[in-house]
């Protein structure tokens, strides 16, 4: 794949913990930048070993090491230690464009640790970047030109889908698709527990309820109809789903899934206090 503005870009993570992994193989599934194009740092040295030997990247002795390697910089570290991290970092930033996608960190924490005038697009991307369906929400900050803002979206584009919203909703989107995989994993688990007890094998329970959950949502993106409207075409008049439907009212299942992105969208705004 040949993505305009990338071209022979060289692509630098700080931190390689899940999301970061994720990040990486995804740009190497998708074929956006080859793995000789990719250098990451991290405390885990057993872990940067383990990905130079499975995906042929180059690793790194150090964070600045990363750094002047790299035309584009994405910072994958948890969000406490970003302060420390910037302050290594600032004097090897020459004209690189940093993309941070550390959960609650304001691009206002990021210029202001950095030199006046340093390229920052804050990034929250979900884990699903390692099948490449990750939901992705993308704001530039105030030095991002149109080109560096192209170069950030077709990073994420490559992995999943990319929107551009203002930073402000951020935290939103961390409750909503950061988190939410989560929330799917638990509801795909509970619905294959459901079949299993009515007397299905795991396996054939599992792949229903995870394909039941792709074909769904992929009815939802493919078209302009209502969730709605969708739920009433598979709702029959005195049905099986209408009984399933109000055992889930009367439980809570709706209240439940809108209160857990509520409290995942507080905590995003608690960790941002912190930084």
């Amino acid at each position: 794949m040949t993505i305009k503005g990338l071209a022979n870009k060289k692509i630098g993570f700080i931190g390689t913990g899940k999301m970061g992994e994720a990040l990486i193989k995804g740009l190497i599934h998708a074929r956006l930048v080859p793995s000789e194009n990719i250098y990451a740092s991290d405390m885990d040295i057993a872990k940067l070993k383990m990905l130079e030997k499975d995906l042929r990247i180059n690793i790194c002795s150090g964070n600045c090491d990363a750094v002047v390697n790299s035309d584009v910089l994405i910072i994958a570290v948890k969000p406490q230690i970003v302060p420390s991290v910037l302050s290594e970092i600032k004097s090897s930033i020459k004209n690189q464009l940093i993309i941070s996608i550390a959960a609650g960190v304001t691009i206002d924490t990021f210029e202001k640790n950095l030199s006046p005038g340093t390229k920052v697009v804050r990034v929250m991307p979900n884990i699903a970047a390692t099948v490449e369906e990750a939901a992705c929400a993308i704001s530039p900050g105030s030095s991002v030109s149109k080109e560096d803002l192209d170069i950030a979206v077709n990073i994420f584009n490559a992995i999943g889908k990319a929107v551009q919203l203002q930073e402000s909703l951020m935290d939103a989107v961390t409750g909503l698709s950061g988190s939410g995989p989560a929330y799917i994993f638990m509801i795909i688990e509970a619905m294959a527990d459901g079949g299993v007890h009515e007397g299905l094998d795991r396996n054939t329970a599992r792949l229903l309820a995870a394909q039941t959950v792709l074909g769904a949502a992929k009815m939802v993106l493919d078209g302009p109809t209502h969730t709605g409207e969708l739920k009433d075409m598979v709702t029959s008049p005195g049905g099986t789903t209408i009984r399933g439907l109000r055992v889930m009212e009367e439980q809570g299942v709706r209240i439940a899934m809108m209160n857990a992105v509520i409290a995942a969208c507080e905590r995003s705004k608690e960790l941002g206090k912190k930084n």
